[in-house]
């Protein structure tokens, strides 16, 4: 699966992307999965500042600080960030680097 979320800009074109604006409806679309897909690779392509949508769980580092505390460590999750939030882009590195998850 490959899941994007951002608050307003859209994925790229024509390449399977399932689209989440807030951390809820991220967690919501990975819950589902894990427990009903039996393929277990996950790309998740990440914003941090989720603007209008942070009244539904946060900016998107929130759904980092989600899956540590479900502890998917050991799954298959790939990250890509493409925050233009320098600070915010460090702070999800430590938490992708602290859980040995993969980014691409």
């Amino acid at each position: 699966m490959k899941l994007w979320v951002d608050d307003l800009r859209d994925p790229p074109e024509n390449e399977g992307w399932v689209v989440a604006r807030s951390v809820q409806e991220a967690a919501t679309v990975i819950w589902f999965y894990e427990h009903n897909m039996s393929d277990d690779t996950i790309l998740i392509d990440l914003d941090h500042d989720a603007g209008d949508f942070a009244s539904n769980g946060g900016d998107y580092i929130k759904l980092l600080d989600w899956l540590e505390q479900k502890n998917f460590v050991d799954t298959g999750y790939f990250f890509h960030i493409h925050s233009m939030n320098p600070v915010g882009v460090h702070n999800m590195r430590q938490i992708i680097c602290r859980n040995g998850w993969r980014e691409v």
